[in-house]
């Protein structure tokens, strides 16, 4: 017993040190990294994000329609998806209103459009530094461009590793508990049986690899985000009148000009910080998780992705996180009141109540379907990442059956149990992952540059659909092997 205890108690020890390591990282570092780099990215583009914004739509929209031996360009855009939107996009901006108030909605969009520039990088790196996998498909990320780009294999095993730790066993933990618990407290039903169905569903999937999750995320990822919009913009057109008081009290706590608008943290830092750190982490921009996504599609020139890819953020924050949040403000003060402790989990659910429930009970349920499809479609996202630094890694023989069966084991343990340590753990690795794709992205930032000016040059010319093709000198240093000069040659 006393062994037990001592146990326990060295874990809560670890679990508090990990957690405050992290939250330095994260709150000292990280944040100003992501912001201060999300400018410099947004200046070097010449404002990518905004000039070609609605071009951004018409590729998206487009990208269906492509056909190639990889992936489409659209379903690589829902396996980023799938993997963005996910619990943070309710429970995550709950929190941020609690602490931040209503103003650090603001600051989420705000960090979401600097992110933009973000993502476009990072994504059209990864497709200037891809390779053709021995499965037939593209692979590449910030562990590819990182040995590709920078010749440091050593940090891209590191990246690797640490991506397959957290994306490859802890997250899809935390994700299964997410559901489980969900399910347990609105229905009653027992977590093991949650963990049953989980892994019941995961076997087909996951084990038919990349492909069947990218035709899965593909149809899934349109439906869950349309049912969700649907229902969030219901309740904003039901309250139309009072959403200049919702814009008021945003723009006024952003900046601190009335009082009564802070959060349970307090004050104007309070407000922009947490703000900026839920839209950094929900979109996941900069993490170094998008580049292995975006790098399997087969496109015609490597901005296409990264636009594509850019689209992703705006659609995770701008869209679906806002939608969660008027949904929240609207309600007014029954259910939220700026500086109101309140727990974030149930925050989101309240409030739907408040606007459509009419005492029927049925969104308490229809929340519990979009928590289990947003956290679902979130560990599909997580298994192709995986995947792709598991083959980087060398074990492409049976590595990824190995990563899969784990990654189910993982699902239905996550269920059933919660793991502090290695939950704090997982943060700490995705804060590593973070700072070392900021740096390599930062380092390589001029090749994606080039590639944007060759884009935008051809589409200046009058060129509907812009193709690459790597020539000498092209770059400041040639890609070894590059996917770019073999595709065409084969032309």
């Amino acid at each position: 017993m006393g062994d037990n205890a001592n146990n326990g108690s060295v874990v809560l020890v670890l679990t508090d040190l990990v957690t405050q390591i992290e939250g330095f990282i994260s709150s000292h570092i990280l944040i100003f990294v992501l912001v201060g780099l999300g400018i410099v990215f947004t200046v070097a583009t010449r404002g990518v994000q905004f000039r070609l914004f609605g071009h951004m739509w018409h590729l998206m929209l487009d990208s269906r329609k492509q056909k190639g031996t990889s992936l489409s360009s659209f379903q690589a855009f829902t396996v980023g998806l799938a993997s963005r939107v996910g619990t943070g996009n309710i429970a995550g901006v709950s929190l941020a209103l609690i602490v931040g108030g209503p103003g650090a909605l603001f600051w989420m969009w705000i960090v979401a459009l600097l992110g933009m520039a973000t993502s476009f990088m990072e994504s059209t790196l990864a497709q200037i530094f891809k390779v053709k996998g021995k499965d037939g498909l593209s692979h590449g990320g910030p562990a590819y461009y990182i040995e590709r780009g920078l010749g440091s294999r050593t940090w891209g095993v590191i990246f690797a590793a640490l991506l397959v730790f957290s994306y490859g066993l802890i997250f899809p933990m935390v994700q299964s508990n997410t559901i489980a618990q969900q399910f347990k407290s609105t229905a009653g039903i027992p977590v093991w049986v949650t963990a049953l169905v989980l892994v019941a569903i995961s076997i087909p999937i996951m084990l038919g690899g990349l492909r069947r999750v990218a035709k899965v995320t593909e149809h899934l990822v349109p439906i869950m985000a349309i049912i969700y919009l649907l229902v969030s913009l219901i309740t904003i057109l039901m309250n139309i009148t009072d959403l200049p008081r919702v814009f008021s009290d945003i723009f006024a706590g952003a900046f601190g000009l009335r009082a009564g608008l802070a959060g349970v943290g307090g004050g104007l830092w309070a407000t922009m910080f947490n703000g900026a750190k839920r839209g950094l982490f929900s979109n996941e921009a900069g993490q170094g998780s998008m580049p292995n996504g975006a790098a399997t599609a087969d496109v015609p020139h490597p901005v296409v992705q990264g636009l594509i890819q850019s689209l992703g953020t705006f659609v995770d924050t701008i869209i679906v996180c806002s939608m969660t949040g008027f949904m929240i403000l609207l309600a007014g003060p029954s259910v939220y009141t700026p500086g109101q402790e309140l727990e974030d989990g149930i925050l989101a659910q309240t409030a739907l109540t408040h606007h459509l429930d009419y005492g029927t009970g049925w969104t308490v349920w229809f929340m519990s379907i979009v928590i289990f499809l947003f956290a679902y479609s979130s560990t599909l996202g997580y298994s192709v990442f995986a995947e792709i630094n598991v083959n980087y890694l060398g074990w492409t023989k049976h590595g990824s059956t190995i990563l899969h069966v784990v990654m189910i084991a993982a699902t239905g343990l996550g269920s059933i149990a919660a793991l502090p340590l290695a939950w704090s753990l997982a943060d700490l690795s995705l804060a590593l992952m973070t700072i070392i794709n900021m740096v390599a992205v930062a380092l390589l930032m001029k090749y994606g540059v080039r590639c944007l000016c060759d884009y935008d040059r051809q589409r200046k010319a009058g060129i509907e659909t812009p193709v690459f093709v790597e020539t000498p000198g092209f770059f400041p240093k040639a890609v070894p092997d590059s996917a770019w000069v073999a595709r065409h040659e084969n032309e």
